[in-house]
């Protein structure tokens, strides 16, 4: 049962209302971001499930829509429907496929984040009654699952293996640093320490092996070496869920935020006077510090410690 307020309407619909009220109002035009869920926690103080039924009314009313890769923006004025003809209408059984289910709740995941995600939200995507879903997915845990297999099927590795061993690691590298930058949530649901099957995940990890097969390691360091490439590229990627999510709330990426808050973080670390070095070295460092870069580097050396270990120098050894 939805809670309600002191005027007897539930938080979701007052909430929808002030943004619709925005939209109207021309505070809020089409293509700029609306509050997205974490903001609407943040903002009015209620769940995240009552913050993404707000978004879903406002989708069911054609106000809004998601962007991937964005969030979810004010809808072009030309999609406004009239309240009474707003809902989409229920897709026929039939109509509905487990490949359907599956790519709205990618553009749901990557558009608005895991947390956005639900159920009940790819139904009204869909125009389905939430329990269709169920003849087609088990529940949420499952259809993220099949979110995960679907982008790693993306990342299509080549049918012919380019030249070397450090060739092949750096091509599959690179692709899934791809795949994670296309879909931030990704690397919060691969795990490591209890790995999933997933047939299109574990081709990357047949291409890993395979690249390091007959280079002169044991069977040992190819497993630790395999799952080290595979997990640092995970490990890196693991900071664009909060990439993302920071730049849906603030409007403003990285280099933009350290543009107009820069100083005043230096000037606070300064001031505690118990981190001289950091403060030394980013003073007289004009570092271009992101996420690209920190992959680049960190995997350059990554693979400099393979080549220490079969015995072949890295690309900048002298000689």
């Amino acid at each position: 049962m939805n809670r309600v307020d002191e005027r007897g309407e539930p938080p979701y619909l007052r909430i929808a209302g002030e943004i619709r009220r925005r939209i109207s109002d021309g505070e809020l035009r089409p293509g700029d971001r609306v509050p997205s869920a974490r903001r609407i926690t943040q903002e009015w103080g209620v769940a995240i499930a009552t913050a993404t039924k707000v978004l879903a009314t406002l989708r069911q009313e054609g106000l809004v829509r998601a962007v991937s890769g964005v969030g979810t923006v004010v809808a072009d004025p030309a999609c406004h429907r009239a309240p009474a003809a707003r809902r989409q209408p229920r897709a026929p059984e039939g109509e509905l496929s487990r490949d359907r289910i599956v790519h709205a709740a990618l553009g749901l995941a990557d558009a608005e984040g895991l947390a956005a995600l639900s159920m009940r939200r790819v139904a009204t995507e869909l125009g389905a009654a939430t329990m269709s879903l169920y003849r087609h997915v088990s529940g949420k845990d499952e259809l993220v699952l099949l979110l995960a297999d679907t982008a790693f099927g993306e990342a299509r590795l080549p049918e012919h293996r380019p030249a070397g061993w450090r060739a092949q690691l750096e091509l599959a590298a690179r692709l899934e640093w791809e795949l994670y930058q296309r879909h931030p949530w990704l690397a919060q649901v691969i795990s490591v320490g209890k790995p999933q099957l997933l047939p299109n995940m574990m081709l990357h990890g047949e291409w890993l092996v395979r690249a390091l097969t007959g280079v002169g390691l044991d069977a040992a360091t190819i497993t630790y070496a395999y799952i080290t490439v595979f997990n640092y590229v995970r490990g890196v990627a693991v900071n664009l869920a909060t990439q993302t999510e920071s730049e849906r709330d603030t409007g403003m990426r990285d280099a933009e935020w350290m543009e107009a808050n820069g100083d005043a973080v230096l000037s606070a670390m300064a001031s505690a006077g118990t981190v001289p070095s950091l403060v030394g070295l980013f003073t007289r460092n004009e570092v271009d510090y992101n996420l690209d870069g920190l992959f680049e580097f960190g995997l350059g050396r990554l693979l400099d410690g393979i080549a220490a270990l079969i015995g072949t120098p890295g690309p900048d050894a002298a000689g």
